[in-house]
């Protein structure tokens, strides 16, 4: 029977996803084995349950593996996955990403054959005095076909609801050389497509010499990695979109027509109270600008349903949101408070409530992804093969190729159909 390795479990973000191949990688090189990393996710209570629901699976799978649990949740709560009976050790999310760190749980393991105990098991830093964030190369991402390059991380914001900070830390940036040489990089592997990540991916470059703008990035890698057929943005709050990046999006077929907006809610009110820092009218008037620059533009957005004080009126701002910015691709969070936010102070909505809003943002998402698909077909797209039957189009279009294609290639195709839920070709 072959020894087990490192297996990572992740949960959350394209970040996460990310920085679990380096948790890999950094992990097997400090010689851990026969040992499973939970990568957490602390957006949502939803998460930190299904974390540990998960944990307590694997241990059943695996009852003589160590699990590692690490990630945002691990960072902010440590005390209960420690308490966790299933969990060896649980490690700071910065130091998830060094070798240093695992091989120092490695010899922790070694010198408690049957166990650490609790106090022992906790090895989490203070996130807030990380003061940059070094620049991983992953070479490889499993059986996904595109690339993800983690070029910020933390956030120096303090939304209401918000406990990512405390996760992440404050916001650093890896050096624009440095995050054009994994380009280049992953480029000359065979990847087509590279997606950049960040936690706050519009405030990259603040904290650099020079302080350049996420647009400056952008231009730099298309200019510089001429090779590069698709460049993707994960995510970005549009009130921090700066010309030259707004610019490259409008120029720029390379750049695909996709935005994903931290939007949160479409009633003033709520957004103030969310401390966010735009308001319904900034949103419409963002969407409405990049759809005259570039008029097949795509939005997807998060939106938060049940925030505290919510009232129908209010909600149905957040409704009605999807249709005036013309969103596609929705992220519905029903909102459940994170414990030491000024959001979990406030008065709060029925659980009830909250998730019988949540469903009814879900069902308008789904009427304007229905529509959308209606809108493709007859056209030809440009779709980036996901395996030998699946792939997304420049708009991240979900598409079922009939045909079958080869994993990583990029396919001109004429849609023919849908089925509601994604393409058909």
């Amino acid at each position: 029977m072959t020894a087990m390795g490192v297996e990572v479990v992740t949960f959350g973000c394209r970040l996460n996803a990310c920085e679990s191949e380096v948790i890999r990688r950094e992990a097997e090189a400090a010689g851990l084995a026969e040992a499973v990393v939970v990568n957490t996710c602390a957006v949502t209570g939803e998460a930190v349950r299904q974390a540990r629901q998960t944990i307590r699976r694997l241990r059943r799978d695996h009852p003589r593996a160590r699990i590692v649990v690490t990630g945002c949740a691990a960072q902010t709560m440590p005390a209960m996955f420690a308490d966790m009976a299933e969990v060896d050790r649980v490690l700071g999310n910065d130091d998830k990403m060094r070798e240093m760190a695992w091989r120092a749980t490695r010899k922790a393991f070694e010198t408690a054959p049957f166990g650490l105990a609790n106090a022992e098991k906790v090895a989490v830093a203070d996130i807030m005095a990380v003061r940059e964030t070094a620049p991983h190369l992953v070479e490889g991402f499993g059986a996904n076909p595109r690339a993800f390059v983690q070029v910020q991380n933390g956030c120096d914001h303090r939304c209401t609801f918000c406990i990512i900070p405390y996760g992440r830390g404050n916001s650093r940036s890896v050096a624009m050389g440095a995050v054009i040489d994994q380009a280049r990089k992953l480029v000359q592997a065979g990847y087509a497509e590279i997606v950049l990540t960040g936690v706050d991916l519009t405030s990259y470059g603040a904290d650099l010499p020079g302080a350049p703008r996420l647009g400056t990035l952008v231009r730099q890698m298309l200019r510089h990695v001429p090779d590069l057929k698709r460049l993707r943005i994960s995510s970005l709050d549009m009130v921090e979109a700066d010309r030259d990046l707004i610019d490259a999006i409008a120029s720029n077929d390379r750049l695909m027509p996709h935005l994903h907006l931290s939007l949160q809610a479409g009633d003033d009110l709520i957004l103030k109270r969310m401390k966010r820092r735009h308001l319904r009218a900034d949103a419409i008037r963002f969407c409405d600008e990049m759809r005259r620059l570039r008029p097949d533009m795509v939005f997807g957005a998060d939106i938060i349903a049940g925030f505290p004080t919510e009232d129908e009126a209010m909600f149905s701002r957040s409704l009605d949101l999807v249709t005036e910015c013309g969103l596609t691709l929705l992220h519905v969070f029903p909102y459940s408070p994170r414990p030491g936010t000024p959001a979990a102070r406030m008065p709060q909505v029925a659980p009830a409530l909250v998730r019988e809003r949540a469903r009814r943002l879900r069902d308008r998402g789904e009427e304007a992804l229905r529509a959308k698909l209606a809108a493709e077909v007859g056209a030809t797209r440009q779709v980036l093969m996901e395996n030998a039957r699946e792939g997304r189009t420049e708009h991240f279009l979900a598409v079922e190729v009939r045909a079958g294609g080869v994993t990583g290639e990029v396919r001109a195709l004429r849609i023919v159909g849908h089925d509601s839920a994604r393409l058909i070709t």
